[in-house]
């Protein structure tokens, strides 16, 4: 089935926030002036020239507004505050210090460059290992550290004891920008006659936003109406509110006038939270035969500028996910998130969960490597065996149900594995340039993390269309299109005559956003149940209308009611609504997460004279559970692709000692281009789930977590004649050739002693529910 929404996407037809606020004539437009600096004191700002500009309605400070402070979608450490508009200090480069609200967009910018602010300026860090050292400049000086949070398992070192041989690297998995084709925008109305604020933003999840706005503003939930129109792409970064957001709503209460703010792309390079940027320690233990024994991981995060969410990733999502599919016994995680002078860290497209995968499948090639084994060989003899689902890992995930080595086969088979070594064999014995290199990973995700609940509604109408509702936001995935399918499946009704209705918290009463590949599993099933209860109760009407037993009713394939065995008897969904719509609105319980899986198979040609990689193929076997559409499947895989094999290669947020970003246009930032990108081969295995009606499994983010320790696997693959055992992401072309001319050294040294005094896991530092 093709997706529905495409036609007006792809014409222009659609709504996006800057629509709305170009379609309106009483909006005020606004402007931040940010710090040109990473770290400094704010020892005064003037904005009596910008106040007195043409155009300008007023001009913000922090003093003037007293806007609460926040961190985003979470708080990390509610002792590190975040303020929406800059205070004593900024602690990042596009930090904003003041806010210019103007009569239009241009008169805002334009006396952004009149407010006079005075720095002070202060010593910078941007290396995460840095900013925990004894001398490293403070962020919160009365914090005394750099330390955001941390936990540490109370193993130690001890989950090695006994293995016969050890494995170690040190990885680094760089910090990516999201880059949304739109950015942020928000447009704040305080002067709706039935809500206290009506605010149009490009979120994922509306309802969430509303909560967090409320919360900050003491509002009750009620007085806010939050509309998400389209949604050019979110990727995590627009999953909860932002400062800029938290300013503008400021800005408008106290106007009383309707304000907007819609970000440019450098805006967006600096301010938008950025995603990833993790540096690991991973040791893993083994018999001579093969088989794991221990795996001990020491982690340290960037969490950017402020304990936001970004700094809780590498506590939670990468230490759940940190054992993969392998029947590891014993697993030591310890994990700090430091604070730096940089962009605050978010979530982006996996959010904790590429990077545990990163971590661990490029350290089973290097034990492959080691052992002298096949590395598909290696992994085969660690699966978790399928018979034992489902089953609680030593770090506390319920895996639900899978199969490892199914999607795996499926990889070698489709790419012909044998077929590619013996090719491998002869390009070295030939002395090639250009040598091949073949990469894999194995990968399991958490998706719809912690379960819980979710709204969906059918609603048939009297002239026999219907309505359907769910409180998940689409941003691109095809919510209309899958959920329609869903609705018509059920209820014989025609996709032409269905509508689906999202994303306005006026209209659709609560619902969880999308976050975490959640919305099928969630929304959809959602869905499908309400559908069930709108078809008993349009059954009842029917054996009413044919005097028939309710039992005797079934729907025709013609989507109309029948009686059994009485062909000539029907009647149509118009005839059963006619006395009234027909509803059901449900929210639906998932009891736990569930845990998509797959193989990713990689193959690429790596030029030896220069480092430049050329992807060949890329296999891509993804088991999300039930496949309600192949085609919106296959849609987010080669997504997830693109973002992930960018990752591996090129994407990489960068900025100079002084705490300045060297990457933030899109001239020095590389995203993917279809110049860039080859022909994927994306297919699924199907693995369904009990733990919810569809059997379903996200699938928005698994294609990104396969694809980048795939790539990076088969890099190094290649370049082992030459002695080297580990590449840094990104594997650019410079970081390649260096490696081949050191012969790459050993990927291991021994991490700062900073884990040591760490909160143990378990302990006070998380709730029963195993919650930072």
């Amino acid at each position: 089935m093709r997706r529905i929404e495409d036609p007006d996407l792809i014409t222009g037809a659609t709504t996006y926030v800057g629509n709305v606020v170009a379609g309106r004539t009483d909006v005020l437009h606004a402007a931040f002036v940010r710090s040109p600096l990473a770290h400094a004191l704010v020892t005064g700002i003037d904005t009596s020239a910008a106040a007195a500009a043409e155009g300008v309605v007023a001009v913000y400070t922090a003093a003037d507004l007293e806007l609460p402070a926040h961190h985003g979608l979470m708080v990390l450490n509610p002792d590190m505050p975040r303020p929406p508009l800059a205070t004593d200090r900024v602690r990042f480069v596009g930090e904003a210090v003041a806010l210019v609200v103007a009569e239009t967009k241009a008169a805002a910018v334009d006396a952004t460059e009149l407010v006079e602010v005075d720095y002070d300026p202060l010593p910078a860090v941007v290396d995460p290992e840095a900013a925990l050292d004894a001398d490293a400049p403070l962020q919160f000086p009365d914090a005394g550290s750099n330390v955001a949070a941390g936990l540490r398992s109370a193993e130690g070192g001890a989950v090695l004891d006994g293995a016969e041989v050890v494995v170690r690297a040190r990885m680094v998995n760089q910090r990516i920008a999201v880059v949304p084709l739109e950015g942020n925008a928000i447009l704040v109305d305080p002067t709706d006659s039935d809500h206290t604020l009506v605010v149009h933003v490009s979120t994922q999840m509306p309802h969430g936003f509303r909560a967090q706005l409320a919360g900050l503003f003491g509002l009750e939930a009620d007085e806010v109406r939050v509309i998400a129109p389209n949604v050019g792409g979110g990727f995590g970064g627009k999953a909860g509110m932002i400062a800029e957001h938290t300013a503008t709503v400021g800005a408008a209460r106290a106007l009383g006038r309707p304000v907007a703010w819609v970000e440019t792309r450098s805006e967006n390079l600096v301010s938008m939270p950025h995603g990833r940027g993790q540096v690991a320690y991973y040791e893993l233990g083994l018999t001579r035969e093969g088989r794991m024994t221990g795996l001990r991981c020491r982690v340290v995060g960037d969490a950017g500028a402020y304990a936001g969410f970004g700094g809780a990733l590498p506590l939670h999502m990468t230490y759940v996910m940190a054992p993969g599919v392998y029947d590891i016994p014993k697993v030591g995680y310890d994990s700090v998130a430091a604070l730096t002078n940089t962009t605050p860290m978010g979530a982006f497209r996996g959010a904790g969960r590429p990077e545990a995968a990163a971590h661990l499948e490029r350290l089973v090639d290097i034990a492959a490597a080691e052992l002298d084994l096949d590395p598909a060989e290696l992994r085969r003899r660690n699966f978790l065996d399928p018979a034992a689902f489902p089953l609680t890992t030593p770090v506390g995930a319920n895996y639900d149900v899978g199969d490892y080595d199914l999607p795996l086969r499926e990889a070698l088979r489709l790419a012909d594995y044998e077929k590619l070594r013996e090719e491998q064999v002869t390009r070295r014995e030939s002395g090639d340039p250009v040598q091949l290199g073949i990469g894999m990973s194995v990968y399991v995700e958490i998706t719809a993390g912690g379960g819980g609940s979710e709204y969906g509604s059918v609603r048939v109408h009297p002239d026999g269309t219907a309505t359907v509702q769910a409180g998940t936001s689409a941003h691109g995935q095809g919510h209309a299109t899958s959920f329609a399918m869903l609705v018509s499946d059920r209820l014989g009704i025609p996709m032409e005559k269905i509508t689906y209705e999202q994303s306005d918290t006026a209209s659709v009463p609560r619902g969880g956003g999308t976050g975490g590949s959640r919305s099928l599993q969630m929304g959809g099933s959602a869905v499908r149940v309400a559908a069930d209860d709108v078809l008993k109760e349009a059954t009842q009407r029917a054996a009413a209308l044919l005097e028939a037993n309710p039992d005797d009713v079934t729907l025709t394939d013609d989507g109309e009611f029948g009686v059994a065995g009485v062909p000539s008897a029907t009647v149509t969904w118009e005839q059963v609504a006619a006395e009234g719509e027909i509803f059901a609105g449900v929210d639906e319980q998932q009891s736990d997460a569930t845990y998509p899986f797959g193989a990713h198979l990689s193959v690429v040609e790596v030029d030896t004279l220069t480092g430049r990689v050329r992807p060949r193929a890329h296999i891509a076997v993804d088991d999300c559970g039930r496949v309600l559409n192949p085609l919106l499947v296959e849609g987010q895989q080669h997504g997830g692709l693109a973002q992930g094999i960018a990752q591996a290669l090129y994407e990489e947020v960068l900025y100079d000692p002084e705490g300045n970003p060297t990457t933030a246009t899109l001239a020095d930032y590389h995203i993917p281009t279809a110049a860039d990108l080859f022909s994927f081969q994306a297919v699924t295995t199907e693995t369904p789930t009990p733990r919810n009606v569809l059997g379903a499994k996200g699938i928005g983010e698994s294609a990104t977590i396969g694809s980048t320790p795939a790539v990076q696997n088969a890099i190094v693959d290649a370049l082992r004649p030459y002695g080297v055992r580990h590449v840094d992401l990104p594997c650019t072309p410079e970081r390649i050739w260096r490696a081949i001319q050191t012969g790459g050294g050993d990927p291991w040294r021994e991490p700062a002693d900073v884990f040591g005094g760490l909160p143990l896991r378990g302990g006070d530092s998380q709730d029963e529910s195993g919650a930072i």
